[in-house]
């Protein structure tokens, strides 16, 4: 899998400011970034201690598949054989949920695994070389934020962690979540239409009574969250097929609703949404059959409201 790196400038938290402030009064502190076999990464080092931390800005991945988080680091020992517990934790340096968690025991080259959140964060680098790089499984889009990563030598004071960390951004196309007709006002019927993606879709509906030569027009009162947007289409003029459509740089999908009033004395409205040709065919049977009959069921049929499947 190929991932993309990226370098992005971001302000440092408070919490990280004053670190370095402190650091930089004693001029024992330099941050650098450096450019190593074309991948650009940021260094982050402490010259007194001799402790520093490589990291990629930016990687990249779809949704679905995994990802490695490249981790390496240095620190003042040489070689060092002692204790070691290899962490990861996401959202905020120093103070975030832990991801993953191993512990090295002295002498041994076992990272032994004591946190994988839901199964899916592996060590893929070796503590002992100096390499913390993590994998994760079967990426989401709730995956998607910052990760830190962070080494501990034979105790909470012989540690270092990656302040700045590294943005994971997961990819994919989009997906239409569903598609509902709701009832509006004075007998009508309006639509909504939900899908997700990365970068999030945009929306628009087609189908019949737009008064535009492509038949089509653009999703109103669109709402985003996060990855998920929601749009409504205010009115469907008639009878016939509406389709939402969701387009982004990663893809298109569809899905369809089919507005059908039967005729015949009182019989009610039916609506059918994203159903098959097949499924269509045998809804309009029975939708003849309730035609013929609806003469007799008149006062039953109005005391009931359109039915929604």
């Amino acid at each position: 899998m190929t991932a993309l790196w990226v370098v992005l400038e971001e302000s440092p938290s408070l919490e990280i400011v004053h670190r370095w402030a402190d650091s930089l009064e004693d001029g024992s502190s330099v941050r650098t970034e450096r450019d190593t076999v074309g991948d650009v990464l940021h260094t982050e080092a402490n010259s007194a201690q001799r402790w520093s931390m490589h990291l990629p800005a930016e990687v990249s991945a779809a949704a679905g598949g995994e990802v490695e988080l490249p981790c390496t680091f240095s620190h003042p020992h040489g070689r060092y054989d002692g204790p070691l517990t290899a962490t990861w934790r996401s959202g905020r340096a120093f103070a975030g949920p832990q991801v993953f968690r191993c512990v090295v025991a002295r002498g041994s080259e076992l990272c032994r695994r004591e946190l994988s959140l839901q199964g899916r964060f592996h060590l893929r680098g070796d503590p002992r070389r100096n390499d913390l790089s993590l994998r994760i499984e079967r990426l989401s889009l709730a995956d998607q934020g910052r990760y830190f990563c962070r080494v501990d030598l034979a105790g909470a004071t012989d540690a270092y962690e990656s302040p700045r960390g590294v943005w994971l951004r997961v990819t994919a196309a989009p997906h239409i979540v569903g598609v509902w007709v709701l009832p509006g006002p004075a007998g009508t019927f309006r639509a909504l239409c939900t899908a997700e993606g990365e970068p999030p879709p945009v929306l628009t509906w087609s189908g019949p009574g737009f008064d535009n030569s492509s038949d089509s027009a653009p999703a109103s009162s669109a709402m985003q969250r996060g990855s998920r947007v929601t749009a409504e289409l205010p009115a469907l003029p008639r009878d016939g097929r509406y389709t939402c459509s969701a387009s982004s740089p990663g893809g298109h999908a569809e899905a369809s609703v089919y507005l059908l009033h039967l005729r015949g004395g009182a019989a009610p409205g039916l609506l059918l949404g994203a159903l098959g040709l097949k499924a269509l065919l045998l809804l309009l049977l029975l939708g003849v059959r309730a035609a013929r009959g609806a003469g007799r069921r008149a006062g039953l049929a109005a005391a009931h409201p359109p039915i929604f499947i």
